[in-house]
């Protein structure tokens, strides 16, 4: 894979780089005496356009006069004989309709000219008239001094222009850093294009630039270097020296793989360097930027001379574009250290392979593995990033549907336990699992956020930032739009000037940063030689489209949307969806959105962008990144991502152009998928292939591409709304309790019901019942086991190594630990052994293998679902002695550094609320009978195992109360200013001592 070469020449060209980001500045115009020939050619094209636009008429009325009938034809006038005077008739109504239609075309012409459009709007059905009259109106305006003024499209376009007024479609096509050579026009638009230059006579000129450069009548320009965050592109030069963005591929043509100054070569997947040459066609216009051997007075020799050894290059049909060649690929492969020395200057090196990483094991499966995917989900297998954020948003969704059910918001939900996936979605769900890589997640999130916070310590701006990569062995390297200066410590310069790279031994050592998230449009595109690319979409000067079959267009729009919805390394976000079959809100309601389509779309896209300029204009800010430093860094320039997955029409390509036009600079980014592979104002095209393999040319990127399918989609999609705390999948038909309000494991808790294996999870671990394993793989054993203990429904194996060897494992090491953990366990009485393997591969435990946490589940279903419903003795005993085996929190001992596993589960928020629940029953059975004390000790009971639920401290408070004792109560309610901290009493909890205890206020203010 070709990766980016600098050259000497290249680099003593750009300029250093600036200390802020700014708009492109005024250049003063430097206009060409006009020669003889150019009033000649101005005169002859006045004539012509007199003549076509008055002449034409003045003669058919004068030699014709009115063709149509005088009255209303009858039906005799259709079977009169068709004489020379009819078809003449005929005749010239055509010819009135071709002048109509001509003249509209000059009428809009000049109108563009004069008032500053770039690009004129298209008249419809009428191409080549259009074309004659551009090129006539161009020649008569491009004579005068003034005309430079009259026709920024053609001079000072993109030049002079002040604030945000950037033509859109040109703007749209900018190609700065990151992106390649642009991207041609629809196919009839370039065709027009090829018709309109062959009648100019620009073919002899393209067939031999050396020739016509002998004649002194081929005209060169010099690729100027940045300014900000501006960059040259073709068709910024096609705009101010041809009239028209589109006629960059003339540009591109007769400069296609010809040497440079610096010995590079103009290639199709390569950008223009700064410092080369670009000869132009015959008609370029436009001041000083169009350069002529022989008239040239305003550069230095040494450009002179190259210009003029340029031009001896002018028979370069070589054929072959593509990367070969050297071109300058600008989405490059970064470089591993140490970095490989090129075995030539011509055909960069392949990098070196570097050693997985933590979390790399997701992706690619250790040695063993890759055979046994168990009918896991690939795609997700491979997307560690996306499966971090999914499994991480899930684990919170779930939380809050705990939360919001303890707290009576959803009603009959009371003790609910999370509904056990099933299906699809319980392969997804392990595919998650096992995919997750939330160490890179939190190590990306912590590394982009320090180098924003380090350069806000020196009071430096952002960069732009492209695209990012994440290599094999961990580090991470940031690409630039163009160099920025030394990056801060600990990053590090890069391959070249426009990468900063950061070791993942530096990373580590990041602390947590109080600073805004600076690049959250980051998105996962795919791998390429074992490094994962993230673009950044909203920094895309314009359109990213996406080709290929709908269905393989719909899985790549699938994961960016699902990622950019639940990753880890932004703040806040909007992601508009449009064209998309199926519902992605409930992976994150506050963040998606629907559109139905392209007008909706429209509408609102044209009021976020008004608005987002105004805003950056009132607060000083050039861009986004500007604004994510200052002091309103925590609330403001969020990114808003369009995701367009249906295609849209040609007039609607062009809207969004044109609103895509300031995209970059406002924070956002539009993704389009198209057909075809051409789509009007995409800066950057895309394909995906059936293969799953996501192609960019002139990029010279080939992908691994990440893909969400329909399938897995619909699956992950169920597992969000089966979590929805606004859903009621707890009643089944008629109201009756469904599974959501029944644990997924009851065991037998009456005498004849003792284990033949019991462990204690609740506090520190303990088994009963087991031999002591061997000392060596106890750890691993013990941990295995809690694992399978909490999933009474089943582990996948794979979900199993993957949870004790995160960094990965054989199958061999894997399979053995599973014939140990058998042996262990041992069998029944039957025979049966008490680890086995069910229907769909998953580990199962025997019910003769129980937990004090199943205990603990099942004794507060039968109080208060099953048997205590009806006996209030029995109640009371079930509760009494399921809080008798609350011991601490769930597996206290448990040493560092391994159950890191725990992280993606919600038994940490389960058990707390599971005790608080059983101390709140308990405590409202003593209080039917007025016996405080006891309520007051079940509550306390409750307390050390779940101190942060707010129910527990209000019936403590109620139950206190009701001593009559006020100095109690008093010492209650310090305690609790004394907990409250900083943060001070809830709300709805001071309401209540205001309600019980008055003057509690003024004990607190005495003790303090």
């Amino acid at each position: 894979m070709p990766r980016r070469r600098t050259s000497s020449s290249s680099s003593s060209t750009a300029p250093s780089a600036p200390s802020a980001p700014r708009n492109r500045t005024p250049q003063p115009v430097r206009v060409r005496r006009r020669s003889f020939g150019d009033f000649v050619k101005a005169f002859l094209a006045f004539v012509v356009l007199a003549g076509l636009v008055v002449g034409v008429p003045l003669a058919l009325a004068v030699t014709v006069g009115w063709p149509l009938p005088g009255g209303a034809p009858s039906l005799d006038w259709l079977q009169r004989e068709i004489t020379v005077h009819t078809f003449l008739s005929i005749l010239t109504v055509i010819v009135w309709l071709a002048w109509a239609q001509f003249t509209a075309c000059v009428l809009v012409e000049v109108k563009a000219a004069v008032s500053g459009v770039g690009v004129p709007g298209r008249v419809p059905g009428s191409g080549p008239s259009q074309l004659l009259a551009r090129q006539l109106v161009a020649a008569l305006l491009l004579v005068g001094a003034t005309a430079a003024s009259l026709t920024p499209g053609l001079s000072q376009l993109g030049q002079s222009l002040e604030g945000n007024q950037k033509p859109s479609v040109a703007a749209a096509q900018q190609t700065p850093g990151l992106f390649g050579q642009q991207q041609e026009q629809a196919a009839a638009t370039a065709n027009a294009l090829a018709e309109q230059a062959g009648q100019a006579g620009q073919a002899a000129a393209r067939a031999d630039g050396g020739a016509s450069a002998a004649h002194g009548d081929t005209k060169y320009y010099r690729i100027q270097p940045p300014e900000g965050r501006h960059h040259d592109s073709l068709w910024e030069v096609a705009e101010r020296h041809l009239g028209d963005g589109r006629r960059y591929k003339e540009i591109f043509e007769l400069n296609k793989d010809r040497v440079q100054p610096d010995g590079s070569r103009l290639s199709e997947a390569s950008l223009i360097r700064p410092g080369w040459i670009m000869e132009m066609p015959g008609d370029a216009r436009g001041g000083e930027l169009v350069e002529m051997p022989d008239e040239a007075p305003n550069v230095s020799e040494q450009v002179q001379q190259q210009i003029s050894d340029y031009a001896r290059t002018g028979d370069h049909a070589q054929g072959g574009g593509g990367a070969q060649g050297g071109g300058d690929v600008q989405v490059s492969l970064p470089e591993q250290r140490p970095a490989p020395t090129p075995a030539n200057p011509v055909t960069p090196a392949t990098p070196a392979t570097p050693a997985p990483s933590a979390g790399q094991e997701h992706a690619t499966p250790a040695a063993g593995q890759a055979e046994d995917s168990f009918g896991l989900s690939e795609a997700l297998l491979a997307a560690p990033l996306l499966a971090a954020g999914l499994l991480g948003a899930l684990g919170r969704r779930r939380r809050q549907a705990l939360w919001q059910s303890a707290l009576g918001a959803v009603g009959g939900r009371r003790g609910m336990e999370p509904p056990t996936p099933t299906g699809d979605a319980q392969d997804v769900q392990d595919a998650l699992l096992v995919g997750a890589d939330p160490e890179g997640v939190r190590l990306l999130d912590r590394s982009l956020r320090g180098l924003a916070a380090s350069l806000a310590a020196e009071s430096r701006p952002l960069p732009v930032v492209y695209a990012a990569w994440m290599s094999g062995n961990g580090d991470l390297h940031l690409q630039l739009a163009q160099p920025a200066g030394k990056p801060p410590a600990p990053w590090q310069q890069g391959q070249d000037q426009t990468f900063w790279m950061l070791a993942r031994a530096d990373a580590e050592r990041y602390e947590e940063a109080e600073t805004a998230a600076p690049y959250p449009g980051l998105v996962s595109l795919g791998t390429m030689d074992d490094s994962r690319l993230l673009l950044n979409l909203e920094a895309v000067p314009g359109i990213v489209s996406l080709s290929g079959a709908e269905a393989d267009r719909a899985a790549v729009f699938a994961s960016v949307a699902a990622e950019l919805a639940t990753n880890g390394w932004s703040d806040r976000m909007t992601i508009t969806l449009v064209g998309f079959g199926d519902d992605l809100t409930p992976l994150a309601p506050n963040r998606i959105r629907h559109l139905d389509g392209f007008e909706d779309l429209f509408e609102t896209m044209s009021a976020e962008t008004r608005q987002r300029r105004g805003a950056l204009g009132a607060a000083g800010h050039d861009s986004v990144l500007t604004g994510r430093t200052g002091p309103a860094q925590h609330t403001r320039w969020a990114p808003h991502l369009v995701l367009l997955a249906a295609q849209p029409s040609d007039e609607e390509a062009l809207q969004l152009a044109e609103l895509a036009a300031d995209a970059g600079r406002l924070g956002i980014g539009y993704l389009v998928g198209t057909g075809g592979t051409d789509l009007p104002g995409a800066a950057w095209e895309m394909e995906i292939t059936g293969e799953g393999r996501l192609l960019a040319p002139l990029l010279g990127l080939e992908l691994d591409a990440q893909l969400l399918p329909l399938a897995q989609q619909r699956a992950v999609v169920e597992l969000f709304t089966d979590a929805d705390p606004d859903s009621d999948p707890g009643s089944g038909p008629g109201g009756a309790p469904g599974r959501a309000n029944t644990p997924p494991f009851l065991v037998d808790i009456s005498e004849q019901g003792r284990p033949a294996v019991y462990a204690r999870l609740v506090g520190s671990y303990e088994i009963m019942g087991l031999d002591a394993p061997d000392g060596e793989r106890s750890a691993l054993l013990h941990e295995a086991l809690a694992l399978l203990l909490l999933h009474r429904e089943g582990v996948h194996p794979r979900v199993l190594s993957s949870a004790l060897w995160p960094r990965g494992v054989t199958a061999d090491v894997r399979d053995a630990l599973l014939e140990r953990l058998r042996a262990w366990l041992g069998t029944d009485p039957d025979g049966t052994p008490r680890l086995a393997t069910d229907a769909t591969g998953r580990l199962t435990l025997a019910k003769s293998v129980v937990s004090d946490l199943d205990v603990l589940r099942s004794l507060y279903y039968e109080a208060t679902q099953g048997r205590g419903v009806d006996s209030r003795q029995v109640r009371g005993r079930l509760l009494t002695d399921a809080l008798v085996l609350v011991r601490g929190p769930l597996l206290a001992d448990r040493p560092e550094g391994r159950y890191r596993w725990l992280t993606h589960e919600i038994i940490d928020a389960q058990l707390p609320l599971l005790v608080a629940d059983t101390g709140l029953a308990l405590s409202e059975f003593h209080l039917e009978k007025n016996r405080a004390e006891k309520a007051i000790e079940a509550l306390n009971a409750a307390l050390r195992t779940a101190p942060a639920d707010e129910r527990l401290w209000h019936e403590l408070l109620r139950a206190t109360h009701t001593t009559d004792d006020p100095d109690r109560l008093r010492a209650l309610a310090a305690d609790l200013v004394d907990r409250s901290g900083a943060r001070g009493l809830p709300p709805r909890t001071e309401a209540l001592l205001d309600e019980l205890l008055p003057t509690w206020r003024e004990g607190v203010a005495a003790a303090g």
